[in-house]
């Protein structure tokens, strides 16, 4: 990346502040996507078991030539083995071809029956989400915060909690590691600063995903963002990332356009006026765009 900038986990890890997202990016386009990226010079690569691609990444890791100690690689707990964490995580090793990766992240906090009608997304007769009634997610962190002494992976963390759910499991008297990461949805239209703030307040540092505000949002055509980009002869999305990344989170757009992923990747610092600016959007457009039932609430108040 053109700055070269990280962030300092609480495990004292780096993490560099732009990474490649392969959600939505099927099996045969994620594998040129990832090897583009890592040619590039991108080092941090985000996946999830439920994403079905991990071992197109994994080809692509091992194909770029790329040292595997060199690269910081994410993946993630589905919700049908909150009970039995160890195993998902040995599969998803399995299908990335490493021995560890760098950060597991709870993915929802939502735990599904093990047991159910569809190994990703379990229904009851009535269409709704099937959740294990006796289980939640303070239990599975229980048994997460066991990974990194089995080497399997660096940190955990967790994916897609509010303050409401970070709270509760940092009371829980089985919490024993703080997340190192909590990966969010975070753009302009959805700045979650006080999440921001409680996160930074417990040493856990943020992920923004969907940076660019996900699959055909106008966020890219934010008058705001196109008045920034124009004047400084960058792409919106560059802007978006720039922004994402001076709020000191790390960010990690997903694309699998070649150039859109080279072009990406040359971030810039904005100038705390330009900051103020796409601040702003939220002013006047304020929605979160990834939102699934899972029969329960999950992002409260944030």
């Amino acid at each position: 990346m053109a700055t070269g900038r990280v962030f300092t986990l609480n495990t004292g890890a780096v993490i560099p502040a732009l990474g490649l997202g392969t959600w939505q990016s099927g099996p045969n386009e994620v594998y040129e996507a990832v090897l583009v990226a890592l040619k590039a010079g991108y080092r941090h690569i985000d996946t999830a078991y439920v994403y079905g691609n991990e071992a197109e990444v994994g080809n692509a890791i091992k194909d770029s030539g790329i040292a595997r100690e060199d690269i910081f690689l994410t993946t993630k707990l589905w919700g049908t083995y909150q009970t039995n964490p160890e195993t998902n995580l040995d599969i998803s090793l399995k299908k990335l071809g490493v021995n560890y990766v760098d950060l597991y992240l709870i993915h929802w906090p939502t735990p599904l029956n093990p047991n159910g009608n569809h190994e990703f997304f379990p229904t009851l007769p009535d269409g709704t989400r099937d959740r294990l009634k006796d289980w939640d997610f303070v239990k599975t962190w229980e048994l997460v915060q066991k990974l990194p002494a089995t080497g399997k992976t660096k940190a955990v963390g967790v994916s897609n909690f509010s303050t409401v759910n970070l709270e509760k499991l940092l009371t829980a008297p089985t919490t024993k590691i703080v997340p190192a990461v909590n990966q969010v949805e975070l753009h302009p239209y959805l700045p979650q600063k006080k999440l921001l703030d409680y996160a930074k307040e417990k040493g856990i540092h943020i992920t923004a995903y969907s940076p660019l505000g996900s699959t055909n949002a106008p966020l890219q055509q934010e008058a705001a963002v196109q008045a920034i980009a124009k004047r400084l002869n960058r792409s919106p999305a560059q802007v978006l990332i720039s922004w994402a990344i001076s709020r000191g989170t790390s960010v990690i757009p997903k694309s699998v356009t070649a150039e859109r992923i080279i072009s990406n990747f040359d971030d810039f610092v904005l100038d705390e006026a330009d900051i103020e600016a796409v601040d702003a959007i939220s002013q006047t457009t304020a929605k979160r765009l990834i939102n699934p039932n899972w029969g329960e609430v999950v992002f409260h108040d944030d």
